[in-house]
């Protein structure tokens, strides 16, 4: 292609990060095209979706600046207003309140459908070039001055796409990244997360709640029909257990495990699980092409911050893009895009092995641990300064 045929971005990965990162640079003023396998399937209102997020202030901000938040808030979307977490080795409570923050809301519960459903639905007026079904097969991309001349990729439906950068947001199992070259360090963490809806005696009061056991933490998140989402972190051998046990047995295991802080708890739809894993790229960029979201890091769910990131990467891309072009500079630098790789790799494997150690304390049976780690969440909810630093890193502001 010649460069009259050259586009400014090409996404591969049509999910909630693709998406809203093709939605962000087309919105930015760049010429985008978005590849994506499968168009996913309308939101239905009546149909559960077990994948919720814990949405931070600072991305509902973002999604509102591109036109997203507004469809999504109107649809179904709760905000929970309280946080509150505890040991089951006993010890204080860490609590968040948003009336402590001069705050309506700390964040909102929303599902994964209905996210990616408005996110679509906004990517026509941003002038977005789908591509879809499609999925990227190729990558090209030339050896002296890789960004500057850009990436050229080739599809599975006979397209090339010829663009300045590329970006793989093609989640954990990336084939763009591994077409990139850019390897990924994993852990396993021997563990699967169990989800589900369950209705509780008592009401959630708009409050996200998360207990830790020794086994992993246990969270209850608020739903808008009363109904909470949970997220069960569970060994292996105990997951499969859990699983196969029956409606009310089940019920029966969450109270217990939640020392029945909401009363009775009944099951209201079916369960599923997913692994858990830390994976970390060890490189962000690679010539024209950037990684971002579950394609550049998968940390442990118990912080609720996995999509979080990912759109702080998006939120990070886009403000350089726009410094650069307000100073009509090259926002596609070498140098600039490297900046970014740098902060983004920076940020999130701190968090990644923050969320990490984490698992790793409250999992510990060590003496020492148990008697400290308790204590410590009770020293931290009654120091308001800690409390309002924890929240506001990470609410993202």
């Amino acid at each position: 292609m010649n460069r009259r045929g050259t586009i400014d971005v090409a996404v591969a990965g049509g999910g909630v990060v693709g998406a809203a990162c093709a939605l962000a640079l087309a919105r930015a003023g760049l010429e985008v095209a978005l590849v994506e396998g499968t168009r996913p399937a309308p939101w239905q209102p009546g149909q559960a979706d077990l994948r919720v997020y814990a949405f931070a202030a600072d991305n509902a901000a973002l999604l509102r600046e591109l036109g997203a938040w507004e469809a999504v808030r109107a649809a179904r979307a709760h905000p929970y207003r309280r946080m509150r977490v505890w040991d089951a080795a006993g010890g204080g409570e860490l609590a968040f309140d948003a009336d402590a923050f001069g705050r309506t809301e700390l964040g909102w519960i929303v599902e994964h459908g209905l996210l990616l459903d408005r996110l679509w639905a906004a990517l026509p007026g941003a002038g977005v070039r789908v591509h879809c079904p499609a999925r990227v097969q190729a990558l090209e991309q030339g050896d002296d001055r890789p960004a500057a001349e850009g990436v050229r990729l080739q599809l599975d439906d006979g397209t090339r796409l010829q663009a300045r950068v590329a970006i793989a947001a093609d989640g954990a199992e990336s084939t763009l990244r591994r077409l990139a070259g850019l390897e990924v360090d994993r852990r396993d963490y021997a563990q699967r997360g169990i989800v589900g809806y369950v209705a509780t005696e008592r009401a959630h009061e708009d409050t996200a709640w998360q207990r830790f056991l020794p086994g992993g933490p246990l969270a209850f998140l608020p739903c808008a029909d009363g109904s909470s989402s949970i997220v069960w972190t569970l060994p292996d051998a105990d997951a499969q257990r859990v699983l196969a046990l029956d409606d009310a047995a089940f019920g029966h295991a969450l109270a217990r495990a939640f020392d029945a802080r909401l009363g009775a708890v009944r099951a209201l739809t079916p369960r599923a699980a997913f692994p858990l894993r830390r994976q970390l790229v060890r490189d962000y960029l690679a010539g024209a092409v950037l990684v971002l979201g579950d394609a550049a890091h998968v940390v442990h769910p118990l912080a609720g911050q996995g999509v979080n990131l990912g759109l702080r990467d998006i939120a990070a891309l886009r403000d350089s893009i726009a410094d650069a072009r307000s100073t009509r500079r090259d926002w596609h630098a070498p140098s600039r895009l490297a900046r970014w790789a740098r902060e983004r790799k920076s940020e999130n494997a701190l968090a990644a092995h923050a969320f990490d150690g984490i698992s790793r304390l409250y999992a510990s049976d060590d003496v020492a641990a148990t008697l400290l780690r308790g204590p410590l969440l009770g020293l931290a909810g009654r120091l308001p300064p800690v409390t309002q630093r924890l929240w506001r890193r990470a609410a993202g502001l």
